[in-house]
């Protein structure tokens, strides 16, 4: 599976991005994804996932009510709608894909991810 993801920039506090990452080499609702965040000088953190089917959606606290996860399977793209952005927001963005299934690692846990995408940029001024 190859995962490319875009639609980080620079915005104001308060403003809004949304971020893509489309995928390629497998069908894509087969699996999991989901997107971690990375700050300079903090290691990388679980943002949101969404299971195969869209069905079921879950956020990391500091971004619940703010943040929205969704897929278009006949795109074989995963979104996230980010709002009311907050200079903590600050960081690369990743998006992930849970395509074997480690269930040893909870889907929180980036090691539960085997494929990865190369990251987007997302810096937020005050």
């Amino acid at each position: 599976v190859q995962l490319q993801a875009s639609g980080g920039g620079l915005v104001q506090a308060g403003g809004s991005l949304r971020l893509s990452c489309a995928a390629s080499g497998r069908t894509f609702s087969s699996y999991d994804m989901g997107w971690f965040r990375q700050a300079p000088g903090k290691e990388r953190e679980f943002v949101t996932r969404i299971t195969k089917s869209g069905g079921s959606k879950d956020y990391a606290d500091a971004v619940k009510g703010r943040f929205t996860i969704s897929r278009d399977n006949s795109k074989n793209t995963v979104y996230l709608q980010m709002n009311s952005l907050k200079p903590e927001d600050t960081a690369v963005y990743y998006c992930a894909a849970d395509t074997v299934g480690r269930l040893s690692y909870y889907y929180r846990d980036g090691r539960r991810y085997d494929n990865w995408g190369q990251g987007t940029q997302v810096t937020v001024s005050s």
